[in-house]
């Protein structure tokens, strides 16, 4: 969330770091739109403001006339009274038709870029900052061909994208054996590494989240289509009430339209007795209302249950400190978190994109990290989470490079990102394994987290961090890759032989 103050103050500034970011064209006139809507805003705040004291000091004079007995001068304050109402009300809807839209462009503007982000439109923009290959050579790399994690996953039995197709469709697999036990060591090992080398603290978090929560983050409201809801009605729910009020219509139509008949032959027809068309606009009324009535009922209860499964556990972790005021000393040190959870994400905008194997998942594993710090210590913070997460990669001996990402390229609530790209053998390139970055305060302003330097009376926003240590199926995709020998095993890096009982081999034999 950006602050209106400082928009203000340095309009210009703000406007040109903007104009940074790949925004839409629709964006960008929002973004000049800015102060028009403060200034109306501010300028109805001042009438409702104004007409309020106004309207308080002539009723407290009312009484005073009546005690005096001078009812012309109380009927003067009262109709002043009564003009100011009017007043206060238009200027309430003008104020609050100038904030909502001012609200809404502000929180649907991703947040401006670090001045050493690099400029760029997408990928192509970012910029290679350091690269590691491991002492010995990967299995893998001394294969003229090496299979993909797919072809090597389903030759040993034990990765399975059919099963799990016909039980929850595109974008799933079922892990098995030795290749879920993997899946578990990388995870365990990637955990203890955080929290026994690195000192983070391992939260096990909610990973189902309500509106606020996600907003926090920035998941919402611009991202609300690559989200799964929970206890929320879908689309097939609609039309299946839109279909039981077309039914319902159809069957009080004939239902008024048989009494209206009966009643017209019991009474002869009498003028006195309404038409059946009359009967039957007024049964139809009844009975519109009536599913109107609890289709409003369902819809209310359902928005206040909602819930949103977690993109990452960025979310829940973040939002731990919502709505907070921290004391400066809790801040001594960046409070880092760490927690590993299952994903979900829809991947609306990834249609055609990675449609083979494990690269992009609807439900995946990942280890996040997540830190809370002072605005002074946020640049540093962010460095040392980024060789955080290397480590892991470096550990497991998996060739990686570290890229930092343009301005086009960045998440919607950083300022500054890395990636960290690991060697696929099959795709002859790198691939993305983890994303690192810096929101100064942006999520921080929009879930309200604040600290108090110790002998001030006011508060900051702290500065919120975030990042990969690592995404586990992605991890689990280079390990096959880079580790798989020609005979179609797979060697366990040695790293993980302790988690995986001793087991140094998969497969083979």
């Amino acid at each position: 969330m950006h602050d209106i103050r400082f928009i203000r103050d340095n309009f210009d500034a703000w406007a040109a770091a903007m104009t940074r970011r790949s925004l839409s064209e629709e964006q960008r006139g929002q973004i000049a739109q800015v102060l028009d809507l403060d200034v109306k805003a501010r300028a109805a705040q001042t009438v409702r403001q104004d007409a309020e004291a106004g309207r308080n000091a002539a009723s407290k004079l009312i009484g005073a006339a009546k005690a005096k007995k001078d009812e012309a001068e109380a009927q003067r304050l009262m109709a002043e009274v009564a003009r100011l109402k009017d007043v206060i009300e238009g200027a309430s809807k003008d104020e609050e038709a100038a904030a909502g839209a001012l609200r809404a462009i502000l929180e649907a503007l991703p947040n401006a870029p670090a001045p050493d982000a690099p400029d760029g439109a997408d990928e192509h923009g970012n910029v290679e900052v350091r690269r590691w290959d491991p002492p010995s050579q990967t299995p893998a790399q001394a294969m003229n061909d090496p299979k993909d994690h797919v072809a090597l996953g389903e030759a040993l039995g034990m990765m399975d994208f059919e099963a799990a197709a016909r039980m929850s469709g595109a974008r799933f697999v079922a892990l098995k054996g030795k290749l879920a036990q993997l899946e578990r060591a990388l995870a365990a090992f990637m955990v203890d590494l955080q929290t026994e080398a690195h000192g983070y603290q391992e939260v096990s978090p909610p990973l189902l989240v309500r509106d606020n929560a996600a907003f926090g983050t920035g998941q919402l409201p611009k991202f609300k289509e690559d989200l799964f809801s929970v206890g929320m009605l879908s689309e097939g729910d609609i039309q299946h009430w839109l279909w039981e009020s077309k039914i319902a219509e159809e069957f009080v139509v004939d239902e008024a339209l048989g009494l209206a008949l009966l009643t017209q032959s019991r009474t002869g027809g009498d003028q006195n007795e309404q038409p059946p068309e009359i009967l039957i606009a007024v049964a139809i009324e009844r009975e519109a209302e009536r599913i109107v009535t609890r289709l409003a009922s369902d819809l209310a209860t359902n928005v206040g249950n909602r819930h949103w499964l977690i993109p990452t556990a960025e979310v829940s972790l973040t939002n731990l400190y919502r709505e907070t005021i921290l004391d400066e000393s809790q801040l001594a040190s960046p409070i880092r978190m760490t927690a590993d959870t299952p994903c979900f994400r829809s991947e609306a905008g990834s249609a055609g994109r990675d449609t083979r194997g494990m690269i992009r998942m609807h439900q995946f594993r990942k280890v996040e990290l997540v830190s809370i710090a002072k605005p002074e210590d946020s640049e540093a913070e962010h460095e040392r989470m980024t060789q955080c997460a290397e480590e892991v990669l470096k550990r497991l001996g998996l060739p990686f490079r570290t890229m930092l990402l343009c301005t086009g390229d960045m998440g919607f609530s950083a300022k500054k990102t890395y990636d960290l790209e690991v060697w696929l053998p099959s795709q002859g390139k790198y691939r993305e394994i983890s994303s690192c970055s810096n929101c100064g305060e942006f999520q921080a302003r929009r879930m309200d987290g604040r600290f108090r330097r110790e002998g001030q009376k006011g508060t900051e926003f702290f500065h919120t961090l975030n990042g990969s240590g690592l995404a586990v199926g992605r991890t689990l995709v280079a390990v096959l890759e880079n580790y798989q020998n020609a005979d179609g095993s797979i060697t366990v890096p040695e790293a993980l032989v302790p988690y995986m009982g001793g087991v140094r081999t998969i497969g083979g034999g």
